[in-house]
């Protein structure tokens, strides 16, 4: 007999669906529950077919009045229910919202299967929301994570009735910076996502596959089995797929946003967040799609907007993990969507055409920006070397940060070991937080640790800000012929707080294409660059820049084992002596983006 779930495996269970959800549920904070509907018409479940006869079923929200009007489309994987307030909201305001699940998801036919079906689905989506009588042909796409991925997969389709697209906190590549990350397997976002999909379709196989009917022919009685649920192969197929291709193939190819830019023809306003899982992708999404988009109004209609949290956290509270970031930054995600469209889609005179096309916010300040453009032109990159007067492991080490380049110094080593790894605290995760937190939390732990190296400014003496794309340039070598070198920047408060702004991590193996892996050779020195991706953060008087340098990152990446076998099989460890230089010739430093 199955035992009862205990309470901590109900409550992990319970905040990784909260998570998967936070993508749409953001939005419903835009209109109270239960609101008034007596201006707006409610249809449940309006089936539609596809173009190869599955059947997909959208709740339509749309004004009680005569006329036609804008259509706001979402295709989710989360249950279009959820969407409810944002939809009454939307009709409220002139628009017909129409909330879809996905094919094979909650009340839509078909077999579920990431990415594989949402630009068929979503192309034939938009045509029909166009079509519909109280529709004025003019579509908009809206939502978050997963739902930005419905959103591109549709726009690179290129429906001709598609007229722009709002996605949240969304990858620009499945392979890098959703499923991987420097080669790297995201286990946590993986793992933990994967299984609150598994939930609803757990539940579809229960209702389509009960026969207690037949059933009760068993013998001996003890034997009725009650419920026969599918093998995790055939819950979640796509999972297995993910680890039989690690390497950036055709299998990711066909679903690359960043490799098919010129297909996409709509204006797009893109939102992201410090500290959250796709934040990489989203800025790659704006900065790209303005230099190639498919037409000139595309180009010209990019519009960014960058808050702290997304999966982190959300948008609606100013507390995102440890850190309180003031009364400044809440916003309403909903709000921010439906004001663009009215501009967009409803010719409404608001402003938005006159406001600059980026907005974020800058932490230490705790304060909005706008500028004109995403990377800041008028950002200096500036090398911080890694130094040393003594050996830099932990927080009792001798590691400095200079802009003085090196002379000759001694390099630094440490032994990782993949069965005891440097533990994940806080930082972009999703979905749902670990026990040692998400966003921004207190790394000293982790800095206490003999495997990881800690490198640091003196204090700084007056605000310097860091904005921007944020790269580490290194010179390793490995006892072993693959192994992991991760890179963290924090900001250490006078009090001892040390918070985490942006990491990354690089498997040695993809050190020069994630197409093609090559395994090292023990001992010999590689140049290497970690993408650290970006943060907008001012070093207040007081607090001091400082990097963490190791090899492991678990559970938010896998361990790499060092033995250079297949991650997905492997179950053999072996310790690896890593060692990281920084001398005269090998000059290893910390490209920052410095705001005059």
């Amino acid at each position: 007999m199955r035992r009862a779930m205990s309470p901590e495996r109900a409550r992990i269970r319970s905040r990784v669906m909260a998570s998967c959800f936070l993508a749409l549920t953001v939005l419903a904070s835009t209109g109270a529950k239960g609101a008034d509907s007596n201006g707006v018409t409610v249809e449940r479940d309006v089936a539609l077919k596809m173009r190869d006869g599955v059947t997909l079923r959208a709740d339509v929200c749309r004004p009680k009045a005569d006329g036609r009007f804008p259509v706001l489309l979402t295709r989710t994987p989360y249950d279009k229910k959820e969407v409810i307030d944002f939809c009454m909201k939307g009709a409220e305001r002139g628009y017909v919202v129409v909330a879809q699940d996905v094919r094979g998801r909650y009340a839509s036919e078909g077999d579920w299967y990431p990415f594989k079906y949402e630009s068929q689905d979503g192309y034939d989506t938009v045509e029909w929301a166009a079509g519909l009588p109280y529709s004025n042909g003019k579509v908009g796409m809206f939502g978050g994570s997963y739902v930005g991925a419905t959103q591109y997969l549709a726009a690179i389709a290129g429906p001709p009735h598609l007229a722009g697209i709002c996605p949240n906190y969304t990858a620009s590549n499945y392979h890098d910076g959703w499923t991987y990350q420097g080669g790297a397997f995201e286990q946590w976002f993986n793992d933990s996502w994967t299984t609150g999909l598994a939930l609803n379709t757990i539940s579809r196989h229960a209702n389509s596959a009960s026969d207690a009917v037949s059933w009760t022919q068993k013998l001996p009685l003890r034997s009725y089995p009650v419920l026969e649920t599918p093998p995790a192969a055939e819950l979640a197929p796509y999972f297995t797929d993910w680890l039989a291709h690690p390497n950036y193939d055709d299998y990711w190819k066909q679903w690359s946003i960043e490799d098919q830019y010129a297909k996409i023809q709509v204006p797009v306003f893109s939102l992201g967040a410090w500290y959250d899982i796709f934040l990489g992708g989203t800025l790659r999404n704006y900065a790209r799609l303005k230099k190639e988009a498919g037409t000139e109004a595309a180009r010209h209609g990019q519009r960014l907007m960058v808050y702290v949290g997304g999966h982190a956290g959300g948008s609606s509270r100013r507390k995102v993990g440890a850190v309180d970031f003031g009364d400044k930054l809440p916003f309403d995600v909903g709000e921010a969507t439906l004001r663009w469209y009215d501009s967009l889609l409803g010719g409404i005179a608001n402003g938005v055409d006159r406001e600059k096309p980026v907005r974020i916010f800058v932490m230490g300040k705790n304060d909005w920006r706008e500028e004109d453009d995403w990377p800041l032109a008028r950002a200096n990159p500036t090398r911080y070397y890694l130094r040393s007067t003594k050996a830099a492991n932990g927080l009792e080490g001798g590691g400095t940060l200079s802009t003085v380049a090196p002379a000759e110094e001694k390099p630094e080593q440490y032994v990782y070991d993949p069965n005891d790894a440097v533990p994940t605290i806080g930082g972009p995760l999703c979905c749902g937080p670990l026990p040692t937190g998400i966003g921004p939390e207190d790394q000293r732990p982790a800095e206490a640790r003999a495997d990881v190296l800690v490198f640091s400014t003196p204090a700084f003496a007056q605000n310097t800000e860091v904005t921007g794309p944020i790269s580490l340039d290194l010179y390793v070598s490995s006892s072993a012929v693959d192994t992991d070198f991760t890179g963290k920047l924090v900001d250490v408060w006078p009090n001892g707080f040390v918070q985490n702004l942006t990491e990354g991590i690089l498997r040695l193996r993809y050190r020069n294409s994630q197409e093609k892996p090559e395994l090292g050779n023990p001992g010999e020195i590689y140049h290497i660059s970690l993408d650290l991706w970006a943060t907008s953060n001012v070093f207040l008087p007081g607090h001091k820049l400082r990097l963490e340098v190791s090899s492991s990152n678990f559970p938010r990446f896998d361990r790499n084992l060092n033995t250079g076998e297949d991650q997905a099989r492997g179950t053999h460890m072996v310790k690896a002596t890593n060692v990281i230089y920084h001398d005269k010739s090998r000059p290893s430093a910390l490209v920052l983006p410095i705001v005059p």
